[in-house]
Order: C-alpha cells, then sequence, then structure tokens
C-alpha cells in the first residue's frame, strides 16, 4: 500500500486539499508555471482527462502546491499522472513522486514511483469499467524523507 511505503504505517499522513479559489488565486497571479500539460501516456499515445485535476501541497498556502494529478483514458485503459511543477523542480531538490489507480474496493493499480522526474505516468491499468481516482504522492527528500503528501483525483465512474 502507497501509505505504508510514505509514513511506515497503514494511516494517511499530510493530505492537503486546496480550495479552487485558492488554485485560482495562484493561477492568476502569474506563479502557477509548470501547470500540468500530458498528452500522450507511454507506450499509448493521445489519451484523454477524465474527472478533475488534484493538487499537492506540502503547506497551508497556494504558494505550497507542489504537483498537479490527472486521471487519463486511452488505448482501453486508466491512466494516472503526477506533473511537478516548475516552482519546486527550480529548487533543484531531491524528491520522489508515486501514482496509481485506486479502483473501488480494490488495491492501487499500475503503481509507479520515480526520483526526479517531473512527469510520471502510471502503467495503463484495466479498470475502464470500473469507478477509479487517480492518486500522487509527493515526498521532500531533502527536509523530510520519512514524510510524504498524497492527494486523490475526484472519483470517475
Amino acid at each position: 500500500m502507497i501509505y505504508r511505503w510514505l509514513t511506515g504505517s497503514g494511516h494517511r499522513r499530510g493530505v492537503r486539499f486546496v480550495s479552487v479559489a485558492a488554485v485560482a488565486a495562484f493561477v492568476l497571479a502569474g506563479s502557477s508555471s509548470g501547470v500540468a500539460h500530458a498528452e500522450s501516456a507511454p507506450g499509448c499515445g493521445p489519451v484523454t482527462q477524465i474527472g478533475s485535476t488534484a493538487y499537492i501541497q506540502t503547506g497551508t498556502s497556494s504558494s505550497s502546491i507542489v504537483a498537479s494529478v490527472k486521471q487519463f483514458k486511452g488505448c482501453g485503459k486508466n491512466w494516472s499522472y503526477v506533473w511537478v511543477w516548475d516552482s519546486w523542480i527550480s529548487k533543484g531538490r531531491a524528491f520522489e513522486v508515486g501514482t496509481a489507480i485506486y479502483p473501488d474496493g480494490a488495491n492501487p493499480a499500475g503503481y509507479v514511483k520515480t526520483r526526479n522526474k517531473q512527469a510520471t505516468w502510471s502503467k495503463g491499468t484495466d479498470t475502464l469499467s470500473k469507478c477509479t481516482r487517480a492518486s500522487g504522492t509527493f515526498v521532500d527528500l531533502v527536509n523530510d524523507p520519512s514524510y510524504g503528501w498524497q492527494e486523490f483525483t475526484d472519483k470517475r465512474c
């Protein structure tokens, strides 16, 4: 389970929710360089985003958004995707990202973990007939490698 990988326990830690107003203010302020622009899943080609974008935030202000999480469909599969924002990348600090599809009532599927990559795709999952959410996790390997933030997109059926 991803939670255990991040925290060593079965409890979810560090999850932050971002209001639409906070994200809109951040974008309008021009500080959002690095918003995700995914188009093609590996080995699939063009894919279509389903549902809304979620934002991984490491603090309480909109300036603490470090990554976007999206869910896509294409090639008969679901895909999750995390894009680490340029504002974090420009710091030059080590980080890890994980992403997976969460089907209702089942374990995460297609999980992929990367280190210091701006764009991370999950493996394609055979879950189009199920209700699913995409998950993204982010770990700052410099400040606190034992603590991670996780966010989910909305459920799509």
